[in-house]
């Protein structure tokens, strides 16, 4: 018996009995479907966060450094022109940029209020605060596009500086000598240090000022070049030469080792999962052992015929494992197909796309087979192990 023979018998005995065999392939499909479908959610989230961390569209990565006074009361940036210019002719290579980074949150500056200056933490946005308001009223989106100088403060610091909420709206603040008249006053989280204790319109805060000074260095790397060794290189320039090296210390957050690290997590959660989603894989397995069990015993007479004409035991074995193969590969790329759809689709609600690659679609196709051989095997075996001589008794 030839092997096309073999393939063509194969599969004319599974659509001689079409609904069993594809009540046993729903075990298969809904398998395959699930690992296909976590995988892909899995990659897309995996691309968007590391793209968001990593390169910019031009593949080139920033290197951030920060500058820390060893005095927090110190308010006194620690980077200037002097130190971009110093890290821009140290002739590092593979160097493509430096200039100093705007902070736009969550940032820590000298804010005056009543003749003194005061270390708020202020956060500069263009939209609304999204806070409670206890008095006064909310800054909008159009005070921000049209550079209003005006402030919200917290309802602590507003008791703070000004004994009340209300005596407080109308105060002025001064900000690098600008001065904001606050407008509203919003509800204090004790329990969050890190809620910001002013607010101020993004567009006003940077309108006519220069990025010459700041506590955060961005030195861009060239697409291919090691950001890791260009921060640390530059890290350690600014501890030598930096105009405040005796004041503070520069921090180097290296990226590459915190995208392996996220990375790492992402592809560890996916793949457990995975794993999890691979437990009807092998309740599928048994239904298609259980199957091809039957199956024999059904066509004991068959197989005597098979033999009685000249087929070998070892034919006979062949052509039930491919009849296992073909019912669990079946199965595995239909279960591909509505995978993919699945994730797709479920990603048209999330903030990423799934991604499907053709590492998926072997996947698949490898495990779906690898199924039908390992739990196809025994019944087949069983097949190819009868006795002609009993199955004429």
């Amino acid at each position: 018996m030839r092997n096309g023979e073999l393939i063509r018998t194969a599969l004319q005995s599974l659509r001689s009995n079409r609904k069993r065999s594809f009540l046993t392939m729903i075990g298969i499909i809904i398998g395959i479907a699930s690992v296909i479908a976590i995988l892909a959610l899995g990659k897309g989230v995996k691309v968007k966060i590391l793209s968001s961390l990593q390169a910019n569209q031009a593949g080139e990565q920033t290197a951030l450094l920060t500058y820390k006074p060893d005095d927090n009361t110190d308010m006194e940036p620690g980077l200037n022109q002097d130190d971009v210019e110093m890290v821009r002719n140290a002739g590092f290579k593979d160097v493509r940029n430096v200039y100093i980074k705007q902070e736009t949150e969550d940032t820590n500056i000298p804010v005056n209020v009543l003749g003194y200056d005061h270390p708020l933490r202020t956060t500069m946005q263009s939209s609304a605060p999204d806070v409670d308001v206890v008095a006064g009223h909310k800054w909008t989106s159009s005070d921000n596009q049209q550079g209003n100088q005006v402030a919200m403060i917290s309802e602590s610091q507003a008791k703070r500086f000004f004994n009340s909420t209300s005596d407080a709206v109308k105060g002025a603040v001064t900000i690098n000598n600008a001065s904001y008249t606050i407008v509203g006053v919003y509800k204090s989280n004790p329990d969050n240090i890190d809620v910001p204790e002013l607010y101020v319109p993004k567009k006003t805060y940077f309108r006519g000022q220069s990025s010459e000074t700041g506590n955060t260095l961005a030195v861009v790397v060239a697409k291919g070049g090691n950001v890791s060794k260009v921060g640390k290189e530059v890290q350690s320039l600014l501890h030598q030469k930096g105009t405040h090296y005796d004041e503070g210390y520069y921090s180097f957050t290296d990226m590459a080792q915190m995208l392996e690290g996220i990375s790492a997590v992402i592809d560890s959660l996916t793949y457990f999962i995975v794993l999890i989603g691979s437990i009807s894989l092998v309740i599928a397995g048994i239904g298609v052992m259980n199957m091809m069990y039957i199956s024999v015993s059904e066509r004991t007479q068959e197989i005597g015929i098979r033999l009685a004409v000249g087929a070998t035991s070892r034919q006979i074995m062949w052509q039930f494992l491919l009849e296992a193969v073909a019912l669990t590969l079946t199965g595995g790329l239909i279960g591909f197909v509505l995978g993919a759809v699945l994730a797709i689709v479920i990603s048209q609600f999330l903030p990423f796309n799934a991604i499907v690659t053709f590492g998926h679609f072997l996947l698949a196709f490898g495990v779906s087979t690898a199924v039908g051989i390992i739990f196809g095997l025994l019944p087949a075996r069983q097949a190819a192990n009868k006795n002609l001589i009993d199955i004429l008794r």
